[in-house]
């Protein structure tokens, strides 16, 4: 039976720890893994632009013995052609797995359910799985685990700080969500990363307040309008700025390090120097994007 990454919300901790382990593995031996995607294909469709998601999926293919097949439905004028039930069957004639970075979560439960092949979730409004392993490695790398460490995510409550309680909880990571009013995470996703959480000890704490980030381990910050929202940044920027990543606000909640899932805007939600500096793990979150990708296309494919 055939199985999807859409998102982590129905994983267990020990199979999250498992599949953290092996991207660790895939990582530091990639030669033990090269040939696991050996005649294999996979579909990348992709209706929002990317750089780090595409590239990272095509080189990781590639380093485990697969090959991409990229399709811009935007520039390839495939949107609207057919219905979306009827591309994913069609791609799940010749692919060996479709790997879909979408605007809505809706489109990813229409492509598993008509795909034969494994789909996983390049982003969608709601979740950003590949994203969230990505950055639990990173975590896992430089504190030598996750649980008991705590993130602090500030920001709007999107689709990353979904992903980021879920994986967190799971993998015992203790969670802070701060948002300013009315742009908090989604309600039931929260509950439900309390639920994963209490498997593993870990807290889940969401506030207005920048104090709860008081004591974290990492700062987590993402973008404050998400890709395709038009709205103006001036009409939300005196809403934001407070909740701005800066060294003030790391020195203040005692963070050692600062995280960004980029594109990253420079003196907006996070400032540039704190980019730049020696405490950023952001290219290293870049980096274990492919390694966790790989991690997920092995575990979907290799068996």
């Amino acid at each position: 039976m055939k199985k999807d990454l859409l998102t982590f919300a129905d994983w267990t901790p020990e199979a999250t720890t498992r599949l953290l382990a092996l991207a660790s593995e895939i990582k530091h031996s990639p030669a033990s893994y090269s040939q696991v995607l050996a005649g294999k294909s996979v579909v990348g469709l992709f209706e929002k632009p990317s750089l780090r998601t595409r590239v990272s999926f095509e080189i990781g293919i590639n380093k485990l013995g697969g090959h991409m097949v990229y399709l811009d439905s935007q520039a390839g004028k495939l949107v609207g052609r057919e219905d979306a039930q009827d591309m994913a069957a069609n791609l799940a004639c010749w692919a060996d797995a479709i790997v879909a970075r979408v605007y809505s979560h809706d489109t990813l439960l229409q492509f598993s359910e008509a795909a034969r092949v494994p789909v996983v979730n390049a982003l969608c409004d709601r979740y950003h799985p590949c994203q969230g392993l990505a950055d639990y490695l990173t975590v896992f790398e430089q504190f030598g685990n996750t649980t008991g460490r705590t993130m602090a995510y500030i920001g709007d409550g999107n689709n990353v700080t979904h992903s980021l309680l879920i994986v967190g909880a799971l993998l015992g990571c203790n969670q802070v969500v701060v948002t300013p009013p009315g742009h908090e995470a989604d309600a039931g996703i929260v509950a439900h990363a309390r639920t994963l959480a209490a498997q593993t000890g870990a807290t889940v704490t969401t506030s207005n307040d920048l104090s709860a980030a008081e004591g974290a381990d990492v700062i987590y910050t993402d973008t404050w309008l998400s890709m395709g929202d038009d709205t103006p940044l001036s009409a939300i920027k005196e809403t934001f700025m407070p909740y701005q990543v800066n060294e003030a606000l790391m020195a203040a909640t005692g963070a050692s390090h600062v995280m960004h899932c980029q594109p990253a805007h420079r003196d907006l939600e996070i400032t540039g120097s704190l980019i730049d500096s020696d405490c950023s793990l952001l290219m290293q979150q870049a980096e274990n994007r492919m390694h966790g990708q790989n991690a997920i296309l092995t575990h979907l494919l290799s068996s």
